[in-house]
């Protein structure tokens, strides 16, 4: 694609730091990673984070560490990416699909309390997109019902709620680093969270089960390999010192796609601002009008592949998946998330993106929604 979908932001320094660590003699578990365990806790503003193989890692071994198996159910959107349900499947317990706001495409309190039982242990809050979700409510009703709440803030890193960093208000938040996001470490994740005893739990866990007390062939629990490497740990504390850059440019790109497309009638925008907080500008996703079918979203990507612009379709809800489709059956009401799913369209966005491509994105999907509401299907 000429304009890519996504694109990692590479500087010198980011290089520099992983050829530093290719020159010494600690490839793992070393104090790169330590490093950027306390850089990360740090800007989230809790005592603790935990440096994963990827944020899937997270949420796998934060379950693991609050007890959570078979039987239990966790409650989630159906609006996310397949990984937070996988985590959820791998210890056995139940996901429970929610619906959504249809402005801030995150679950909501009233979704939630509604999908409350004696068996629910865990809610899952996906910051969608980046955009905070409203948690102090949600916070409250778990408080209530004794249940613990995740923050997968995976796209959310800089995301702010009532003037708290996202992923730092629940029991525990995790962050992935994977190149699309607005910083990367080519692979990677982390936990962060005031637990002291979960975050040691979740480090013995990512090391094949060993507690500091145990040795290197000593094994109290049964673990994992997810340990992430001192060259991404580099790469991550390398990209971490420049987030408020990144994070302002991002914000600057974002208010140029609104610039272009806000007189556009067949689009619905993305939240631009929340009155709770800070927007993270992971991708720039924009739905089409209630008018527009699935399949004239899908035609419309295919309109702009064949002009060299990656778009993306985010995201095809779990509950529609074959692996989820018998987890769907409580009846819950899933309308919002079915309605938005199939008119959503990932435009490109990136750090280095320039005004010239955003301009070229915008008048090609222009001419995109024309050829599509000159179509036969469109016009009867």
């Amino acid at each position: 694609m000429r304009i890519p979908l996504s694109a990692p932001d590479i500087t010198e320094a980011d290089i520099e730091a992983v050829v530093g660590v290719l020159r010494g003699s600690r490839l793992s578990l070393g104090p790169k990673m330590e490093e950027f365990e306390e850089s990360a806790a740090h800007y989230v503003g809790v005592p603790y984070g935990v440096a994963l193989a990827s944020g899937t890692a997270g949420l796998h071994l934060g379950l693991i560490a609050l007890g959570i198996g078979e039987g239990d159910e966790v409650i989630l959107p159906s609006f996310t990416f397949i990984a937070v349900a996988n985590a959820v499947l791998y210890q056995r317990a139940r996901p429970v699909f929610v619906d959504i706001d249809p402005r801030t495409l995150n679950l909501t309190p009233e979704s939630v309390a509604r999908a409350i039982t004696p068996s629910t242990r865990a809610i899952i809050a996906v910051h969608t997109f980046g955009c905070p979700v409203d948690l102090d409510p949600i916070l409250r009703l778990a408080a209530t019902h004794g249940v613990k709440v995740i923050e997968d803030a995976c796209e959310a890193l800089g995301a702010e709620y009532r003037g708290r960093k996202a992923g730092g208000l629940g029991d525990f938040g995790v962050f992935g680093f994977y190149p699309n996001k607005p910083i990367t470490t080519g692979e990677g994740g982390m936990v962060v969270t005031r637990d002291r005893e979960l975050a040691d739990t979740i480090r013995a866990l990512r090391n094949q089960g060993r507690r500091p007390s145990d040795g290197w062939l000593g094994h109290s629990l049964l673990g994992y390999n997810y340990r992430l490497s001192e060259i991404n740990c580099a790469l991550g504390i390398s990209q971490l010192r420049r987030i408020d850059s990144i994070l302002a440019r991002r914000e600057t790109r974002a208010a140029c796609y609104y610039e272009h497309l806000r007189t556009a009638p067949e689009l619905i925008l993305p939240v631009l601002k929340t009155a709770e907080g800070r927007v993270c500008w992971f991708v720039f996703v924009v739905r089409l009008a209630a008018r527009f079918t699935e399949e004239d979203r899908d035609q419309i990507l295919a309109y702009m592949a064949s002009r060299g612009i990656g778009c993306g379709r985010y995201f095809a809800p779990l509950h529609g998946q074959p692996l989820y489709a018998g987890y769907a059956d409580r009846g819950h009401d899933l309308t919002v998330t079915g309605q938005v799913a199939q008119r959503t369209l990932a435009l490109p966005f990136f750090n280095r993106m320039t005004d010239d491509e955003i301009a070229e994105v915008c008048l090609t999907l222009r001419e995109a929604i024309e050829s599509v509401r000159r179509s036969p299907a469109q016009a009867s």
